[in-house]
């Protein structure tokens, strides 16, 4: 089985880097790969750190400087927070996280601890069913709504200190290397001293930085928040469903909501949409024919701004071929350098992981004179990169398990992985992340 996981992903690197020159050609950035360089104007707004994004990395990294006495200007493309969507996991090292910008406790209080999982096949038979505390009573596990989530986050931060309808259209360096360029599509130009890019799975910033585009995984999901005014009638456990080529999933969020998805296979992302009557209706036809009627019930009773559809990207970073997430003073963060699949649900943990990291090592470098911002974005890449590329590629080769269309490998899996090797420490391991600062002060 081990041979097996390391030529699959040994075949998938062939592919991806066979791939990536055809990505760029296809997205026509070629031209903005190269870092060019130009002369700053005295007119030009002048920043000392600017977070392009208002998504989580981008709030959190805010926050994360705020609390270290750095002030920063998040720029949102959007006129407002983007809120729509359903909900985040988040595991024990992004209450970690959480709780290190002093915003863990706020957000905990209004969502249910989740204490376990059944996982159940398509026709109804239990495979397995644990508790997540069984082997480390640390672990914590609860789904946020990621509009609470974002808001929270911006009310900790000063009312100016987001700029929203504020898409960046060009990026440069200036001719000496100390500044970063960033022209907006008003026509609108800053002057930054450092540059964090948290500008998401298909960020600009990325891709001048010369970063394939990412990859679709072959898997499309479709989530939603099923809203029960008089109160949810679901134990707080996660419930799994494995099919062949779908799955699909529950787990309560809050005492009146439910988050649930439903994933299947397409041999194309295929064209966005965004009507919801059309959404839920996909998504019912998916799991009509299972003897499982919550999840037609949940998905009756979701919300139309809580429903979305979004095909499943990934990019794994490869040692070597992969560009490091800095250059001079401009760094990536979350998934603007990491996208990936939510089948180990640590995309949002390992953004707020990035944030705490990256922010600590700049505030070091900005406040001593013993190591550089350029530095310091080095160091953070390397410490952050052993923790995100395996969990990548492990999010990746899991999903393609769970959404295999192979009578065999179907059958092995609910006969033998799911019952007889999955245990509580394989789901919850991968939380057990500790920070670089919090290490060296137990020592």
């Amino acid at each position: 089985m081990t041979m097996a996981l390391i030529s699959s992903i040994l075949q998938n690197a062939k592919s991806r880097v066979s791939l990536s020159s055809s990505n760029v050609s296809r997205v026509g950035v070629i031209r903005s790969m190269s870092v060019s360089t130009v002369n700053a104007k005295a007119d030009d707004r002048k920043e000392d750190i600017v977070i392009v994004g208002a998504g989580i990395a981008g709030l959190a990294s805010a926050v994360s400087l705020q609390r270290l006495g750095i002030r920063s200007v998040v720029l949102e493309q959007a006129e407002s927070l983007r809120t729509e969507g359903s909900s985040i996991t988040l595991s024990k090292n992004g209450w970690k996280a959480l709780d290190a910008i002093g915003v863990g406790d706020e957000i905990r209080s209004q969502f249910l601890e989740i204490q376990g999982i059944v996982i159940k096949s398509d026709d109804g038979k239990e495979l397995n069913a644990f508790g997540f505390k069984d082997e480390d009573k640390s672990q914590e596990l609860r789904v946020v709504e990621r509009r609470v989530l974002l808001e929270k986050l911006a009310s900790k931060l000063p009312p100016d200190a987001i700029s929203f309808s504020s898409k960046l259209a060009k990026i440069e360096t200036s001719e000496n290397g100390s500044t970063t360029l960033l022209q907006l599509e008003d026509g609108t130009r800053l002057s930054a001293e450092v540059v964090i890019a948290c500008d998401g799975v298909w960020s600009p910033t990325a891709r001048w930085m010369g970063f394939r585009e990412p990859k679709y995984a072959g898997h499309i999901a479709f989530r939603g928040l099923g809203y029960f005014p008089e109160g949810q009638p679901y134990e707080p456990k996660v419930n799994y469903i494995y099919g062949r080529g779908l799955r699909a999933g529950y787990v309560p969020a809050s005492k009146t909501k439910v988050y649930w998805f439903v994933i299947c296979n397409s041999s194309s992302p295929g064209p966005r949409i965004t009507d919801p009557s059309i959404l839920r209706q996909q998504a019912k036809e998916l799991v009509r024919d299972w003897p499982v009627a919550d999840m037609l019930t949940l998905i009756n009773c979701t919300a139309d701004d809580t429903l979305t559809r979004n095909p499943l990207y990934d990019r794994w970073l490869w040692p070597l071929v992969s560009p490091p997430p800095s250059i001079g003073r401009t760094v990536l963060v979350g998934d603007a350098w990491h996208p990936m699949t939510p089948n180990m649900g640590q995309g949002a943990c390992c953004a707020l992981e990035d944030s705490i990291v990256l922010t600590e090592k700049l505030a070091e470098a900005m406040k001593s004179k013993h190591i550089s911002v350029e530095d310091a974005f080095k160091a953070y890449g390397s410490e952050r990169w052993r923790r995100v590329f395996p969990l990548t590629v492990m999010a990746n080769r899991v999903g393609a398990l769970l959404q295999s269309e192979n009578k065999l490998i179907c059958s092995v899996r609910n006969n033998f992985i799911v019952p007889k090797l999955l245990k509580p420490r394989t789901l919850t391991r991968h939380a057990n992340y500790e920070f670089e600062q919090t290490k060296r002060n137990k020592h």
